[in-house]
């Protein structure tokens, strides 16, 4: 029933994941980064209907092609709330990379901690998990055989986002990260960069995951 197609998109190399119910043909997209005319492209490919775009961050590269896709489909747009600073700054964003900035787009809806995300039949849980960004989220489609997690730039196969930018904050990040250690082994993680992984790889071998792991009795994960 869980459907997915992930595309790597613009100079920061960012993932931009198009999750489906394969019985509806309903579908989300997860960060549109760059490149609105692949990413169309791609859910025309699929052959799906585009409900929303949700966005776990507002980094520059998780939000320039945000206009280009809301434009060609109509569809809404959700984040957090702890973002709007981010998201309205984003053109300075830019400049600090020395790029054009994007057009931002109305925000439809402010996610929190606990709201449940539904496309056609699946059912996400939004976590709220600072650390990058004051308000980054994740989706966790825990009904799921196996059970799936879009984790944006919290984690990353063998390593975690970024925490020395605006908004970053170690100390927070590392409290977040223990937020997994309740999650299944085999629970499949979709980051904002890199290629896909699983919780108990990174448990085993994730440098910033694996000592917090090793802490925490196995009957009590």
């Amino acid at each position: 029933m869980f459907r997915i197609e992930s595309l790597v998109v613009g100079p920061f190399q960012s993932n931009c994941h198009i999750v489906a119910c394969s019985d509806t043909s309903d579908a989300v997209i997860f960060d549109a980064g760059d490149e609105a005319s692949r990413i169309l492209a791609a859910v025309r490919r699929m052959g799906v209907a585009v409900k929303a775009v949700i966005n776990t961050h507002a980094h520059i590269d998780h939000v320039t092609g945000l206009a280009g896709v809301v434009d060609a489909l109509g569809v809404p747009v959700f984040m957090h709330r702890e973002e709007a600073p981010m998201y309205e700054g984003v053109g300075q964003q830019a400049l600090m990379f020395g790029l054009a900035p994007p057009r931002i787009v109305p925000i439809h809806r402010w996610l929190a901690e606990g709201d449940v995300i539904n496309v056609g039949k699946l059912r996400g849980e939004v976590m709220l998990m600072p650390g990058h960004s004051p308000g980054h989220i994740i989706v966790v489609f825990k009904d799921e055989t196996p059970p799936r997690a879009i984790v944006g730039d919290v984690l990353f196969q063998g390593s975690i986002g970024r925490t020395d930018l605006p908004g970053g904050d170690h100390e927070v990040m590392m409290k977040t990260l223990e937020r997994f250690l309740p999650m299944p082994d085999a629970t499949v993680v979709y980051s904002g960069h890199g290629p896909e992984t699983t919780i108990g790889e990174e448990k085993r071998w994730n440098p910033f995951l694996a000592p917090l792991a090793r802490r925490v009795p196995r009957s009590a994960r």
